[in-house]
């Protein structure tokens, strides 16, 4: 069910047809299979944009410390903003191997933070502690496949978390769009 304060909230979705919500879905859908059939290719194009995001917040930062070198931190931001600039040239420099390293870090974060989710869902057992522990159960259990499959898994975990990402979101819009094609809109004042 769609929380209606958040239709009615948001010009955006009141001035949104439900068939355009719809087609986006389906247009988010089609982007997810088609990244889902190709998830290698999928992967080193997500580690060139992000290599790219990353080169320009760094050259951002450096930029913006020398712009403002009264401001406190000045050799911190200018040490960030040196280091994202350098991931990002590596990034885009080698994709397939930047893949590799992000997919281990990757691994390592999901286990860290399904470990840290287990044992806070001991302390919010009150407040739906189970699923707290079934998320961090899922999260620590992908990390270790996903790491059992290193490196390999490096040319795939990536490409299919976007794919995935991609087609949870166009559930998402057709569900909205189905919400509000069965529920009459009003206009805000």
């Amino acid at each position: 069910m769609v929380d209606k304060s958040v239709i009615h909230s948001s010009p955006h979705l009141t001035t949104t047809s439900w068939w355009g919500a719809l087609l986006l879905g389906l247009v988010f859908i089609a982007a997810g299979l088609f990244i889902l059939g190709d998830v290698a290719l999928a992967t080193v194009i997500s580690a060139v944009i992000i290599g790219f995001a990353l080169l320009v917040a760094g050259v951002s930062e450096v930029i913006h410390a020398f712009s403002a070198p009264h401001w406190r931190g000045f050799a911190l931001r200018l040490l960030i903003g040196v280091l994202y600039g350098l991931c990002g040239v590596a990034l885009i420099a080698d994709p397939l191997a930047a893949s590799l390293v992000l997919t281990l870090v990757f691994a390592l974060a999901l286990i860290v933070s399904g470990v840290m989710r287990i044992f806070q869902s001991f302390q919010y057992w009150r407040w739906a502690g189970s699923l707290l522990l079934l998320s961090g159960l899922v999260g620590t259990l992908a990390g270790f496949v996903i790491l059992a499959k290193w490196p390999v898994s490096g040319l795939w975990v990536l490409g299919t978390l976007v794919g995935i990402d991609l087609l949870l979101h166009g559930v998402w819009w057709i569900a909205l769009g189905l919400q509000l094609r069965r529920e009459p809109r009003t206009a805000e004042p």
